[in-house]
């Protein structure tokens, strides 16, 4: 018999599923597991709020946004930082969206040369991308830039020059022989879903924001602004490849994921395997502890500029 485990889920995004989601479909595997709002046994967290901080149970945080996860809020954090810490697993947000949209099998299909030169024919336009958000200085710079030597269609709510944003991001790109592939930021390990939308649709991305990048993903499959000395000499390589069919050819051929990278089966046992450590470690939550130490030590300071501070 399976051990039942009460969980809950807060300060999630929007339209997040608290019954079909990264984390509760690999506990279904091991535990009978329960939505336990008022009194989990444990409760996993995100940044989209403070929800969190009213639960005393055990707390698991998962960082999707480019931020660094706060251990000391936290009994576990998983985020896409190289954290060497105990409590913290390496997990990038492409992760949680390749198996919400269970996408694994589709990504790791190879073209053969049939079929890829079939593919890169139908690519009839030259390069877009689909962004609301203003704020990457060097996606719109770049947009601008190498919108001066060809056309680059905008098809999200910014820059937008298609006469509106596009109803879906995947059958208005896969026309497109490149999509510019911009993280919102940068930083080692923080790679989301940006790179694999156009390899979904057999286009190029041209990647801009993790320096690592290439432990995740196949570096021959997309074009990485970080491989180049300059602004000009990545666009030179952009239109060399659009000039040269062999070229896109070749690289829509490509693997999607970098060998270094974990196989996302044996990823799942690995994250199962923490939140399994999490569940049966018998030791009081570390947040509260923390906390509870915190308050010690303003006691003891509040304590000290009393006796040696007043007057």
């Amino acid at each position: 018999m399976m051990k039942t485990v009460k969980v809950n889920f807060v300060d999630f995004w929007s339209d997040f599923d608290k019954t079909n989601n990264y984390f509760y479909n690999l506990l279904i595997r091991k535990y009978n597991v329960i939505i336990e709002e008022e009194n989990p046994d444990l409760i996993f967290f995100s940044c989209f709020g403070q929800k969190y901080l009213k639960y005393k149970c055990k707390r698991i945080l998962y960082m999707g946004e480019n931020r660094r996860p706060d251990l000391s809020a936290c009994d576990f954090a998983f985020s896409y930082d190289y954290n060497s810490s105990k409590r913290h697993f390496r997990l990038p947000l492409y992760s949680l969206y390749i198996d919400h949209h269970k996408m694994l099998d589709e990504l790791e299909i190879k073209l053969n040369r049939d079929e890829a030169e079939a593919i890169w024919k139908q690519k009839t336009k030259f390069c877009c991308m689909v962004v609301s958000n203003p704020d990457c200085k060097e996606r719109i710079d770049f947009f601008h830039a190498l919108s001066k030597v060809k056309q680059v269609d905008s098809g999200g709510k910014y820059l937008n020059n298609v006469g509106g944003p596009v109803e879906s991001k995947h059958e208005f790109i896969k026309d497109y022989k490149f999509v510019l592939s911009f993280e919102n930021g940068v930083h080692d390990g923080y790679t989301t879903e940006k790179i694999m939308e156009p390899i979904l649709a057999k286009s190029i991305p041209i990647y801009w924001g993790n320096k690592k990048v290439s432990k995740d993903f196949n570096g021959k499959r997309f074009v990485n602004f970080n491989d180049y000395a300059s602004q000009e000499d990545l666009i030179n390589a952009i239109i060399e490849i659009d000039q040269n069919d062999e070229l896109g050819i070749q690289m829509i051929m490509e693997s999607t994921f970098s060998p270094d990278r974990l196989q996302h089966e044996e990823e799942h046992e690995k994250v199962l395997e923490h939140l399994s450590q999490v569940i049966e470690n018998n030791k009081k939550p570390v947040a509260q502890q923390y906390w509870s130490y915190v308050h010690r030590l303003k006691i003891k300071w509040a304590s000290y500029k009393r006796k040696h501070w007043s007057k």
